[in-house]
């Protein structure tokens, strides 16, 4: 069997080499009948490297000390960066409402929340924008930290520039407040970007663990590209790191009862969140 991308034929066995080394460096995971998805997805760069096929690109990221730079490539190429502003907005309010307040009440000096898969940073924002409405951040110390696998996604939510499209489900006062026009899309103001650190990381990677240490986690929409091994063991790489008590806010279609007993599943104003106590 093969497949194929205009005139660049991916045979299975090489497909199956792909897959796998692609799974264990990024945990995207890409079943039988996807082969053809991941094939359009790579064949520019295979391409774009001179290459005749697939087998060679694969070679080039198992065995080039330095396939760093290509592994981006490869990042930016797979992952899905379909996302918008108030987005499951439930856990925003849940966090902004409940876990915060609750969470300075109890004495605790700094707050740090990590946006794990930001993808162009509608999510992290959304977050500061719930958190400054509400004064927050002139009363207490929070932290956000943002991340992404790809390094265009994350130079994006730099760069803080939005279509319509994004802010499709934002609220019209923050968009009044938040936001200004330019030219075809909205910039976000630099007050509130400036309340998100950015960063390129891998949660699969030994930064995760560091990254971890935060008491609240939102790592939605991405668990759906993995397979159950790679969930399991990201899932306990959090909790190993979270203090206590912590909060993981994953997306509405992504259950972890099937993969960790770690958590419990708490129904807080409205939201379901796994928690750390």
């Amino acid at each position: 069997m093969k497949f194929y991308h205009e005139s660049l034929p991916l045979s299975h066995s090489t497909a199956l080499l792909l897959r796998d080394l692609i799974e264990s460096r990024t945990g995207i995971h890409f079943d039988e009948s996807r082969f053809e998805l991941m094939a359009d997805k790579l064949s520019p760069l295979v391409i774009d490297r001179g290459f005749g096929s697939f087998l060679d690109y694969y070679y080039l990221l198992k065995y080039e000390e330095k396939s760093g730079e290509e592994w981006d490539r490869v990042a930016d190429a797979l992952t899905v960066q379909e996302t918008f502003f108030w987005r499951e907005a439930d856990q925003v309010r849940a966090l902004a409402d409940v876990i915060v307040p609750r969470y300075f009440e109890e004495g605790n000096e700094t707050l740090k929340i990590w946006s794990a898969a930001c993808a162009t940073g509608e999510e992290p924002l959304s977050i500061a924008m719930a958190l400054d409405e509400r004064g927050f951040f002139d009363t207490f110390k929070i932290e956000i930290v943002a991340t992404d696998l790809s390094p265009a996604a994350i130079l994006h939510a730099r760069e803080g520039v939005y279509r319509e499209r994004s802010l499709r489900n934002l609220p019209r006062h923050f968009r009044e407040r938040y936001f200004t026009l330019d030219g075809e899309g909205w910039r976000v103001r630099e007050e509130l970007k400036g309340r998100v650190s950015w960063g390129v990381a891998n949660i699969l990677g030994e930064e995760a663990s560091t990254l971890a240490q935060a008491t609240v986690i939102f790592c939605r929409n991405v668990f759906i590209y993995f397979a159950p091994p790679n969930i399991r063991r990201v899932v306990a790489k959090f909790y190993a790191a979270m203090p206590k008590p912590a909060y993981l806010f994953v997306a509405a279609a992504e259950s972890l009862l099937k993969f960790t007993t770690d958590f419990e599943l708490m129904e807080i104003n409205g939201a379901f969140v796994y928690v750390k106590r």
